[in-house]
């Protein structure tokens, strides 16, 4: 029995040791983020290293479609609509496909980036946009393979891709001056509702000044009047209401709160506004 429990012990011993082993992935993972003028783009692949092999036309044949690194989908994501190549590209995330050839490379931006590799099933209605370039020959030796985005302007970038002695480049282009527009004016417009409404909301939770409070939730509650005030608006101005003493407005708002939740169907501001209502109606 002993020595069952030292073998097993030994075992066990050992396996926990296994398990803490650490060792370098042979295509390691590299993320990166960039903002292109106000957009946001962000690039998630792993990185083969050539390893004396010889790359394009060997290890990626040409004219087949490749992962574009290795392990599971390399993938790139736009925080706003971009154009590739008089394309428009929607915001979103998307998997990232090549097929090289000696003298261009087709590039391919597809919705499914549930894969391992190249789709099993390709399906041509999950391409989002296509588009080809001209490779170009570098003057030096890219061991491992990199993507990354370069010549960054306030209205576009290059995503490049490099490895051994070639690069491609795909220009994309941002919409930096419509967002910058809109936010111009949406700043230059002042503070909207839903602003103000933040700004009560914080007085209040954080037990700051009650007449700030009282002066925000109004503005938010007069600036939506003419399309309904919503219901968790007035439930907030009457929170602060009896907070501040005013047990008859703060019953009479509570009131407005209910039937507007009534309406909608809202069962949870139903129960709050009538408990509420019940608790300040108290003498």
């Amino acid at each position: 029995m002993r020595k069952i429990l030292l073998t097993a012990t030994f075992f066990l011993a050992t396996m926990a040791v296994s398990a803490q082993v650490k060792t370098p992935a042979p295509s390691p993972r590299a993320e990166l983020e960039q903002a292109v003028g106000l957009t946001d783009v962000e690039i998630d692949y792993s990185r083969p290293s050539a390893r004396g092999r010889a790359v394009f036309g060997d290890l990626v044949p040409f004219g087949k479609m490749w992962r574009t690194g290795a392990n599971q989908n390399s993938m790139i994501s736009f925080g706003d609509d971009v154009m590739i190549d008089g394309k428009t590209l929607k915001k979103g995330k998307y998997a990232l496909f090549v097929t090289p050839k000696a003298d261009s490379w087709e590039i391919i931006f597809y919705t499914d980036t549930e894969n391992w590799g190249t789709p099993e099933n390709w399906d041509e209605a999950k391409v989002a946009v296509r588009t080809t370039v001209k490779p170009e020959t570098l003057n030096r030796n890219v061991e491992t393979f990199t993507i990354s985005l370069n010549n960054v302007t306030n209205d576009s970038a290059h995503l490049e891709f490099s490895w051994e002695r070639t690069l491609a480049a795909v220009k994309f282009e941002v919409p930096t001056q419509k967002l910058a527009m809109a936010n111009i004016e949406k700043a230059l417009a002042g503070p909207t509702a839903g602003d103000y409404f933040s700004s009560a909301q914080y007085y209040f939770q954080s037990n700051g000044d009650s007449a700030k409070a009282l002066e925000y939730v109004n503005k938010a509650v007069e600036m939506t009047a003419a399309k309904g005030t919503p219901f968790w608006y007035t439930r907030l101005k009457s929170q602060i209401q009896a907070k501040a003493g005013d047990k008859k407005g703060a019953i009479e708002t509570a009131k407005a709160s209910l039937a507007a939740a009534e309406k909608a169907g809202n069962s949870d501001y139903i129960k709050m506004n009538k408990d509420s209502i019940a608790e300040w109606s108290k003498k």
